[in-house]
């Protein structure tokens, strides 16, 4: 079970963060769900929402926060390869290649920060490919 309903990042330009997002989560087998209004636009899988991205509700610009990361589940090595692939060709920056991580043996995992400069990455723990 997730300890977590679902995660938020705030934008500052929701449709070029959907531009982003769509392609990105997709990679991963995530769906884009809606919009929430004028407020948001809502990502899940199997018709369960999890990944919001809002237009702060303040009124202030978004910002990303220091030290502050989102971790998608990838089913595979290649799924990885593809988010990283889909990000960057839609506006997000490398912040860390498609490859292995020490911390397990079988961690893989690329880092992405979106337009807004949130920080996203992709994990598989699968064995190979």
């Amino acid at each position: 079970m997730s300890i977590f309903t679902h995660t938020t990042v705030g934008s500052n330009d929701r449709a070029r963060s959907k531009a982003f997002y769509e392609p990105t989560l997709a990679a991963l087998g995530v769906d884009y769900m809606g919009e929430l209004g004028d407020a948001a636009s809502v990502y899940g899988a199997q018709g369960t929402p999890a990944f919001v991205v809002f237009t702060p509700v303040n009124g202030e610009p978004a910002a990303c926060g220091n030290g502050a990361t989102i971790g998608f589940s990838a089913p595979t090595r290649a799924a990885v390869r593809a988010f990283h692939e889909a990000g960057v060709a839609h506006g997000g920056k490398d912040e860390g290649a498609p490859g292995p991580r020490t911390f397990t043996p079988t961690a893989y995992a690329a880092y992405l920060r979106d337009p807004d400069g949130n920080k996203i990455t992709a994990y598989c723990f699968a064995d190979g490919e």
